[in-house]
């Protein structure tokens, strides 16, 4: 690449397959910026929950979508987030992370009108020079000239272990069953939404993320960025989680 070290790492995969863990991470090894795209339409299904927007009203979602107020930045508390979410000077983080905000945050991604209203401010922030971003659609929509594309896999019943884990440290309490159920529903209407439906990019590397630690999984994905960026091996001095501001 000629010009600045541009570094993108696109991380994609259904919901409990590790990217933000994984993203995270890699992006501390990189001293890259981390982004998790989900972060928008989460924080889009709260704003919508909050106003009495239905999920299936697209025009007023994407007027909304439009119009967030969005920061996103470097922990500020050490509660288990990899950063802070604010919206309109409110700490969201974790008031986006509920089972009824992903039930949304995947219905409400689902309209065309609203994925082309955050699309732009994806790849603003995708184009700020080293960046690790994960989603569902990075590789294939969002950062399609990515030099490095990830997906990452795992089986629906480890991705619900995990994600009963994790909602058990934050003291909700759900059934695998429950949690499977779930997991599934959401998977069917990522992969068949007629716009931007979640699958593997082409050139994209697959990892299976089951039965590795969370170290084995960065090793491997930081191998595929030293072998397709030569960027890997400069030094930045951009680690963190760069602010976000919705336009």
């Amino acid at each position: 690449m000629a010009g600045a070290c541009q570094l993108v790492v696109a991380i994609d995969g259904p919901a409990g397959s590790g990217k933000s863990t994984v993203g995270a991470e890699v992006a501390k090894r990189l001293g890259a910026l981390y982004f998790d795209t989900g972060v928008v339409y989460r924080v889009l299904a709260l704003l919508a929950l909050e106003r009495g927007i239905a999920p299936d009203d697209a025009d007023r979602l994407a007027q909304l979508a439009q119009n967030l107020s969005i920061r996103v930045g470097p922990p500020s508390v050490q509660d288990g987030r990899l950063y802070d979410v604010w919206l309109d000077g409110r700490d969201v983080t974790w008031a986006i992370r509920t089972p009824e905000i992903d039930r949304l945050a995947s219905l409400v991604s689902a309209h065309p009108p609203v994925r082309r209203a955050l699309l732009r401010l994806q790849r603003e922030l995708a184009r700020n020079g080293r960046v690790v971003i994960a989603g569902r659609d990075i590789g294939t929509v969002v950062m399609p000239e990515a030099p490095v594309k990830i997906w990452l896999h795992a089986s629906l019943e480890e991705r619900a272990r995990r994600r009963q884990r994790d909602l058990a440290r934050r003291g909700i309490v759900r059934s695998p069953e429950e949690i499977v159920a779930e997991l599934a529903d959401r998977d069917r209407r990522d992969a068949t939404r007629a716009i931007a439906p979640m699958r593997p990019a082409e050139d994209a590397v697959i990892i299976d993320t089951d039965d590795r630690t969370i170290e084995e999984v960065v090793e491997t994905v930081l191998a595929v960025v030293r072998e397709r960026c030569e960027c890997a091996n400069h030094g930045s001095d951009s680690a963190g989680v760069a602010p976000l501001a919705a336009p």
